[in-house]
This record gives C-alpha cells, sequence and structure tokens, in this order.
C-alpha cells in the first residue's frame, strides 16, 4: 500500500494529522474510550481485581481468548503465583477489544488504538482521527446492513417463488394419485 493511500484509508486527510502521528493518535482514542468505561463502571470500586474466570464469565469469552489478548499485549494481568490478577484498566482494555471486533475492528487496529493508553493529553487533531474513524465504521457498517438487508429481500422472494412451485407439484401429485 502505497504512503499517500494510508491517510485517506483512515479518514485523515484535512484532520492536521501526519501518517507519523498515527500511532499516537490511535493510542489516544484507546485512553480516551478505556479512561471513560473505567471510570463510568459504578459497580467495581477503584483498585478492584478480576480473576481470568471473572472476566471470561463477564464478558462471555473463553479463558483461552483472554491468554490470547494478554500474549497479543492486548491485556497486561499481574501474576500470583499461577493466577492471573486483572485491573479495572485491564477490564475496560477487554470491554474495547471486544466492542472493536464487534464492530469490525481487527486486533491490530485496536492494539494501536490502546498501545499508548497511559499517554493521555487529549490533543484535538487525535480526537478528530478518531471521530473519522469511528464516523467511517459506522459508514462500513451501514452499507454492508443496506446489503444484507438486499440480499434476504431476494432470499425471500426466492423461497416464496420456490415454495409456490413445490406447492404446486405435491397438489399436482396429490391429485395424480387419486385420479
Amino acid at each position: 500500500m502505497d504512503s499517500e493511500a494510508v491517510p485517506a484509508r483512515l479518514g485523515m486527510e484535512g484532520s492536521g494529522v501526519s501518517e507519523s502521528d498515527e500511532p499516537a493518535a490511535e493510542a489516544q482514542i484507546g485512553a480516551v474510550i478505556a479512561d471513560k468505561l473505567e471510570d463510568d463502571d459504578g459497580l467495581h470500586p477503584r483498585g478492584s481485581m478480576f480473576s481470568i474466570g471473572d472476566l471470561a464469565r463477564e464478558f462471555d469469552v473463553t479463558l483461552r481468548t483472554l491468554r490470547f489478548y494478554e500474549d497479543k499485549g492486548l491485556v497486561s494481568p499481574r501474576r500470583e503465583g499461577l493466577n492471573r490478577l486483572y485491573s479495572r484498566r485491564d477490564r475496560a482494555r477487554l470491554k474495547l477489544v471486544l466492542m472493536g471486533k464487534r464492530v469490525g475492528f481487527s486486533l491490530t487496529e485496536i492494539k494501536g488504538m490502546l498501545d499508548l493508553y497511559d499517554l493521555r493529553d487529549g490533543q484535538v487533531a487525535q480526537l478528530k482521527v478518531a471521530l473519522d474513524r469511528f464516523n467511517d465504521r459506522i459508514a462500513i457498517l451501514e452499507k454492508q446492513k443496506k446489503e444484507i438487508e438486499q440480499a434476504l429481500m431476494e432470499l425471500r422472494r426466492t423461497t416464496a417463488v420456490v415454495s409456490g412451485l413445490l406447492k404446486e407439484k405435491e397438489e399436482k401429485e396429490a391429485g395424480t394419485r387419486k385420479g
């Protein structure tokens, strides 16, 4: 991919953010959002720790998935012997990872947004990049939704035709047996 395609692909043109600022912008996105998720939690006071089983149950993921995310550097649980202990920060990051996957971001893109989680300078340009990326993802999902709705409509129409043909054949067959 050529270097000019990257800013266009990310919706960064005109944002005042160069390609070299992209990792910092992605990290800022992760930091701001994860902070909001962590602060808005309300159920778990600061300093709460979670076992791997706690998070697996809460987010309906396997232990293997959590270990995989740890291997990829998406979460960083503390170790006490053989036990993994996850902080509220890890919990918020996991929540972001799962949300990002659900809306179509790759793990590489998600990691890019989370890598510099602790850097929090809140620059306007970085937030604009985040907004552009999220709006781009919304546009992609809306297009996919429209394509799926079209496919469903065509499939339903085809199902109605096939159902009608089947009914005709069954009626004809039933009439042949009686006669």
